[in-house]
């Protein structure tokens, strides 16, 4: 997909997303090796929206798979649809079983999942394996499965081997360690909140009309937030929300009492916010 690092950057931000040398880098080997990309980091540094710009710039279909507690093979790989099973087996009932159970094992009472759906087909795709740390431990051993021959075994159908294989994304939050073996058949990249300059770029393309002052001054504040001791700092989806807010209210400064009165967008506890509040220094910033 890409003949550089230097082509990861500038298509890249075609797309808006604006990515660090560390980021077009990996990108740039994940592409070139054909090795799942694990992206880690806290939330709304960008992770989710890198394989989103990633599917947009190569102009690939972008599959999805979000985990959650108790996610199975069912909802990850393939499962049956049982209803249209039923009403074939009703249908025909003078049939014997041999010859129905052949047909209803069929292609057409197949459900692909995200897994499934990647693998197949020649056509570009991009796989995003979303919060990869909120699954149990048993959807890494698919996921081993899977991304280590890129290919699925269907009992009743046969063996999907992918013809063209998918750029795939895993991200995670890093609320639960994942496996090494998981680790070791993935290039790893940490995202972590941006520096200054960078963020002040973000805001400005992420957030048109935005007067560069007032950039620079939600940038700065946002900066002295991280550094508190907050249940939730805010990230980088936050810092454009702020933005934005900001560019709605007409508001062309920072004071005290636009702070005040919208510091619930960029801050999502209350005690954060009577922190934040309580320590802030507008002056001094």
């Amino acid at each position: 997909m890409f003949t550089s690092v230097d082509d990861v950057s500038a298509r890249l931000a075609e797309t808006g997303y604006l990515a660090s040398p560390a980021v077009a880098t990996t990108v740039f080997l994940a592409d070139r090796l054909g090795k799942p990309l694990l992206v880690e980091g806290p939330a709304g540094v960008g992770k989710t929206e890198l394989a989103k710009a990633v599917a947009a710039v190569a102009g690939a279909r972008l599959i999805r798979l979000q985990c959650y507690e108790g996610v199975d093979e069912s909802r990850a790989l393939y499962e049956w649809n049982h209803a249209k099973q039923l009403l074939r087996i009703s249908a025909g009932r003078d049939e014997s079983w041999d010859e129905t159970r052949t047909d209803i094992f069929g292609e057409e009472f197949l459900l692909p999942r995200p897994l499934l759906t990647a693998i197949r087909g020649d056509d570009p795709k991009v796989l995003l394996i979303d919060e990869t740390d909120k699954a149990d431990v048993e959807v890494e051993g698919l996921l081993l499965e899977v991304l280590g021959d890129f290919q699925v075994t269907v009992p009743e159908l046969g063996t999907v081997t992918a013809t063209r294989r998918p750029f795939v994304v895993l991200t995670s939050n890093a609320t639960r360690e994942l496996s090494e073996a998981l680790r070791r058949r993935c290039l790893f990249l940490h995202i972590g909140f941006p520096d200054a300059e960078l963020e002040r770029r973000i805001v400005r393309l992420r957030v048109p009309g935005i007067e560069t002052a007032l950039a620079e001054s939600v940038v700065r504040v946002v900066g002295a937030l991280r550094a508190m001791d907050l249940r939730k700092v805010p990230s980088v989806a936050e810092t454009i929300d702020w933005a934005r807010t900001l560019l709605a209210l007409g508001a062309g400064t920072l004071d005290e009492t636009v702070v005040r009165d919208s510091l619930g967008v960029v801050l999502k506890h209350q005690d954060d916010i009577q922190k934040a509040a309580a320590k802030l220094n507008l002056d001094a910033l």
